[in-house]
């Protein structure tokens, strides 16, 4: 099933940054979160949440 290949690209990028956190920079619920990352995400809603990702990372420098 590939199904947990959805917005793998997503998943490996936030390593250890907590999806609450990802959420709440976003704007979103942590549970809004997990729905949209349920089905493969359109190229401009991905790029916003690796900015996020990215952005988290270099804050809290892991």
């Amino acid at each position: 099933m590939k199904n947990h290949r959805r917005n793998e690209d997503i998943r490996k990028a936030k390593g250890s940054v907590p999806n609450w956190l990802i959420a709440e920079k976003l704007g979103i619920h942590e549970n809004s979160l997990y729905r949209l990352l349920r089905q493969e995400l359109p190229k401009d809603k991905k790029e916003e949440i690796l900015k996020v990702i990215e952005k988290l990372k270099l804050d809290l420098e892991v």
